[in-house]
């Protein structure tokens, strides 16, 4: 009697109509990709013989017959047609990481491999090509202020969090319950569907890491080869996006100084790891007592200062250590009251930082991750976690524990995804990475048994598969997306 009702079940269920059945069975129409002729990115992926396309997807999941949106994606055709896998959904993080332009980006390091697949690059919801979201802010840097120095300078960052929040919410209230992770693992469910596949084989790094988590827990089974790169592990993603990477990020300070030290000659920083680090403080200190200002445009103070150190500390490479190197070059001569030009480099982050031009991606971000684990903490738990860190992470404590947008943001809509599957996938990780720690790659080891893990030994690294120059990564990811096969045991790379 009670395999009897089973299988009626079972049957009735597989009958029942698909509630998103229209989107799922779209057609998918195909277009050039440049939209004029200032358009370097679409002219770059027609050159590539890439086309590109919208996707439509509900607004709200649990309402598929009401508003929708448009979600751009690209696509590099498979030329092995008789080997072809499948479509390799690319996701370059964030969150808010526009992704469009990964089928050029990852075809190069794939080299053969990329002839079996469909390479797809997607704009997620709200990000880039797709329906736009920008808050008006006049800052883009939400999520990546610090605390200040004292209490006055916190009382200002509550101010700001709570304006931020509240112009998002008056443009665009109706819209940000649905800027959610779980609905971008939805409408890669759709677009998997609608270009005609039983699964998906997945390419995400740093927060694309997580996404793919997600995707797998919504709709297990639907998931072919995946590897996540900088391994964000859901008990590590939380509104600050940088709580718990606070010792990592002081390491990681203290390994550049000492290779700036050992180029004292040419960018005059220190000729000790101690001098170096000195000049930083120097630097911080100057900007807490008066703004530093850069060219005739920009004041820069003590609260937006460590996202311009902690941003150029997320690779051990010699050009990015570099780059930083000659940004702490001008702001050291800034700290001293001397005139300073800002580099090109220089200028388009303090542009992003202190003006509009950054505003959509920082509202972007910020409505996902509100979206996914805003809470109500309360405004004196973040100083107090502040004043906690401060002496011992005195550069990114205060960055990693401030207040956010999020204080002042609804509820999200649904819980946090808990993961409790197991998914076959290739995890890639540096036990040095400032941005996704180890800790958080061998969590999901731990959680996923079928999955296999690759570490990258000594490297201060986010972001490995073709941004690193390791050869050893590099080929063994290589060999998984052809073959299918994950490796017997854990590997490991040197860096």
């Amino acid at each position: 009697m009670l395999a009897a009702t089973a299988t009626t079940t079972a049957t009735a269920a597989a009958k029942a109509p698909d509630p998103l059945a229209r989107f799922h069975s779209q057609h998918v129409d195909w277009h050039v990709c440049a939209l004029g002729a200032e358009d370097e990115l679409g002219r770059a992926l027609d050159v590539a013989g890439a086309d590109c396309a919208d996707i439509t997807v509900p607004l709200d999941y649990s309402d598929p017959g009401g508003r929708t949106v448009s979600v751009a994606i690209s696509r590099l055709k498979a030329t092995d047609t008789a080997h072809r896998v499948g479509a390799l959904l690319l996701n370059d993080g964030g969150p808010a990481g526009a992704s469009l332009h990964m089928p050029l980006t990852k075809s190069a390091v794939m080299g053969e491999v990329a002839d079996r697949y469909d390479l797809i690059g997607m704009d997620p919801r709200f990000v880039g090509r797709s329906t736009p979201l920008d808050c008006g802010w006049d800052l883009g840097s939400a999520l990546v202020r610090s605390a200040g120095v004292d209490r006055a300078a916190y009382r200002e960052e509550v101010a700001v969090a709570r304006e931020l929040a509240v112009r998002c919410k008056r443009a665009h209230g109706d819209v940000l319950p649905y800027v959610t992770t779980r609905n971008t693992a939805r409408d890669m469910d759709v677009i998997r569907a609608a270009l005609g596949e039983k699964a998906l084989s997945y390419l995400g790094y740093s927060y694309g890491s997580y996404l793919g988590e997600v995707y797998t827990q919504l709709f297990s089974g639907r998931t072919d080869r995946m590897v996540l790169d900088g391994v964000n592990s859901p008990e590590h993603y939380s509104q600050t996006l940088l709580r718990g990477a606070e010792a990592a990020n002081e390491e990681a300070l203290r390994a550049w100084a000492a290779w700036a030290a050992a180029r004292h000659g040419t960018y005059g920083l220190g000729a000790t790891r101690g001098k170096v680090l000195a000049t930083v403080r120097h630097i911080l200190d100057a900007a807490a007592q008066k703004p530093l200002r850069i060219g005739g445009t920009y004041q820069l103070d003590e609260r937006l200062l460590p996202a311009l150190f902690i941003g150029g500390l997320g690779s051990d490479l010699d050009e990015r250590r570099a780059a930083l190197a000659e940004t702490v070059r001008l702001l050291a001569k800034a700290a001293d009251r001397k005139p300073v030009e800002p580099s090109e480099a220089l200028a388009g982050q303090l542009e992003f930082l202190l003006t509009g031009a950054g505003s959509a991606p920082s509202s972007q971000m910020t409505a996902i991750i509100c979206g996914d684990v805003a809470e109500r903490r309360g405004i004196g738990s973040y100083w107090r976690a502040v004043e906690e860190s401060r002496e011992r992470f005195p550069l990114a404590g205060p960055l990693a524990n401030n207040i956010t947008p999020c204080e002042f943001w609804d509820r999200p809509t649904e819980p946090p995804t808990v993961i409790d599957n197991d998914v076959p996938a290739l995890l890639v990780n540096a036990t040095g990475d400032p941005r996704t720690l180890y800790a958080g790659a061998q969590g999901m080891r731990e959680l996923w048994p079928s999955a296999r893990l690759l570490t990258v030994e000594g490297a201060r690294q986010h972001g490995l598969y073709g941004e690193y120059g390791n050869s050893c990564v590099d080929e063994r990811v290589n060999a998984y997306l052809s073959t299918g096969r994950l490796p017997a045991d854990d590997l490991t790379c040197e860096a």
